[in-house]
């Protein structure tokens, strides 16, 4: 009986944390979309009154695209977030290189890494792999590394570093940036959490790590986040080298 209760309890609380991300999804999406076009939308009856001049409209731009980047990063990860969550969507499991992985990471984030001077290691075992839905794990890396990016000064090192004991493999994402003080660690994944600008200010929501948390559960793994202020973060994901 006792079993039966806590299996029970169990699925209750699933269910009110996927209500709750729901929701939380939500409101993000509305707020945001509703806050974009209603800048766009004032700007666009500014000009046309000639309340406004050509030369502040143009000083405004850079916020206006700070802002549309961020609204564009809450669509992008929400749809990624839909995919699995509707249709007939299962994990594709195939064998992927961790040093692919890297290379990945490498390429998409060339122009950021040059322009903020961060230079890109990899640490561990180069002949390291693991089978895995690439979709997935790749959004997980991407969303762990733009925060690591994110974070960093201009000219610190980051790190990607895999380990493999038995079937599990640890990959990390090593970063030497502004970290996160130990009193908002316990809800980071809360919808209420702050968010904060980046080195050089840039936006986000504070969703990607909530959906990277959703992700790494349909995956059977485990996510650890290790982070000192002014000292640097450390996120890592636990995974079976092998998933069917």
């Amino acid at each position: 009986m006792n079993d039966f209760v806590n299996e029970l309890q169990l699925k209750i609380e699933r269910l009110e944390n996927e209500i709750n991300f729901k929701n939380g999804l939500i409101s993000i999406l509305s707020h945001d979309s509703k806050e974009l076009f209603g800048t766009f939308l004032w700007l666009i009856e500014q000009l046309e009154q000639k309340t406004l001049s050509e030369e502040d409209f143009f000083k405004l731009l850079p916020q206006v695209k700070r802002d549309a980047q961020k609204n564009l990063q809450t669509t992008q990860d929400s749809i990624a977030w839909l995919k699995t969550q509707y249709g007939e969507f299962k994990i594709n499991p195939v064998k992927i290189m961790v040093m692919d992985l890297f290379h990945y990471l490498e390429e998409k984030y060339a122009a950021q890494l040059k322009e903020k001077n961060i230079k890109f290691y990899f640490k561990g075992d180069h002949n390291a792999f693991l089978t895995s839905d690439r979709m997935l794990l790749e959004y997980i890396l991407d969303k762990i590394f733009n925060n690591a990016v994110k974070y960093s000064l201009p000219g610190q090192d980051i790190y990607l570093q895999a380990i493999t004991e038995g079937d599990q493999i640890m990959l990390s994402v090593i970063d030497f940036g502004t970290g996160i003080h130990e009193k908002y660690l316990p809800g980071i994944y809360n919808h209420g959490n702050p968010i904060f600008l980046g080195t050089a200010g840039e936006k986000g929501v504070g969703l990607s790590l909530k959906i990277v948390k959703n992700f790494i559960s349909l995956l059977n793994g485990n996510l650890q986040i290790i982070s000192t202020e002014n000292k640097g973060t450390t996120v890592s994901l636990f995974l079976r080298k092998f998933i069917e």
